[in-house]
């Protein structure tokens, strides 16, 4: 057996390396610049004035952990897209999830000033954040019931791509009938931020974000037998119809957790996944699935081999 490659470990430290300077830097840049022995002090514990503490800790330091979260979830979800449609182009918001959250915060933003219900106590609760949550969650459901009932997956994709549209063309009508101050309100959530994450929201993205990983990781061997295509996993026993199920769930979990709390967050799907792919050709999960196929194989010729004697 091939041994795995020995550069992969010194990847990932090097890799893990430069995400921690990225890191001090991204906490030392900003409207006011400080000095990165600060940031590190501050992370370590050691002396530093408040006002410097609370600027690094309160601010700073969220936008970092919600920029890792978003890059983890996105490359995640842009993952198990491209591995179920077998496409290198294929991202998460092809189910149609980003649309419908936009389209939850342009009715509380756009729609219920239009008809009268921006007093309601109900809408003022939910705020920008729970009318996004709640438009992903409608499409949640539609695509767990679609992936349920139609077996082609291009039927999935086609009705992810037609939500988006629909979506799209309500978001029009209603920045049409809508007066400057609100469509300058949602184009600003429309163009995405990171700066506006309180910690009492991080506490609710969190959550959402890791039971979305923990369904991905469950789906793990499922994916690596989709690779392969879904008629070799269908002769190996795996239910494709669950499958792509909890896939899409997973996916719509983490993508619409990412839009409803920072608005449409583009291309990192894409490209991380790109990247990873570079990896050497022995490792990944390709390599495991074409291990599968060849041990598969194998094992059906010697069952179909008269034994002699």
């Amino acid at each position: 057996m091939k041994q795995p490659d020995k550069r992969t470990p010194f990847l990932f430290i090097t890799l893990g390396i430069v995400a921690i300077l990225l890191l001090l830097i991204d906490m030392a840049t900003g409207d006011t610049y400080i000095p990165i022995t600060k940031v590190w002090a501050v992370l370590t514990g050691g002396e530093c004035d408040e006002m410097t503490r609370n600027i690094l800790l309160s601010i700073r330091f969220i936008r970092v952990v919600v920029a890792a979260l978003i890059g983890i979830a996105l490359s995640v979800s842009g993952l198990q897209m491209q591995t179920v449609f077998q496409n290198p182009l294929a991202d998460p918001y092809l189910l149609g999830v980003s649309s419908g959250a936009g389209l939850g915060v342009a009715l509380f933003i756009l729609g219920a000033p239009l008809l009268g219900w921006a007093e309601f106590p109900i809408l003022q609760s939910l705020g920008i954040v729970g009318s996004g949550w709640v438009g992903t969650a409608v499409i949640l459901l539609g695509v767990a019931i679609i992936s349920r009932k139609v077996k082609n997956i291009l039927g999935v994709l086609i009705m992810g791509v037609m939500i988006g549209y629909v979506a799209g063309a309500i978001i029009q009508i209603l920045q049409y009938l809508s007066s400057a101050e609100q469509l300058k309100m949602f184009t600003l959530w429309s163009m995405g931020s990171l700066s506006h994450i309180t910690v009492t929201q991080l506490g609710i993205m969190i959550p959402m974000l890791c039971i979305g990983l923990l369904i991905s990781v469950a789906c793990i061997k499922s994916l690596n037998l989709l690779l392969l295509g879904e008629n070799y996993a269908r002769t190996m026993g795996m239910n494709i119809k669950r499958s792509r199920t909890f896939i899409f769930v997973s996916t719509a979990l983490l993508t619409g957790t990412v839009t409803a709390f920072c608005g449409p967050v583009g291309f990192t799907a894409c490209h991380t996944t790109a990247i990873q792919q570079c990896r050497p050709p022995d490792t990944g999960p390709r390599h495991h699935a074409d291990r599968a196929y060849q041990h598969a194989s194998l094992r059906h010729h010697r069952q179909e081999v008269p034994t002699s004697g």
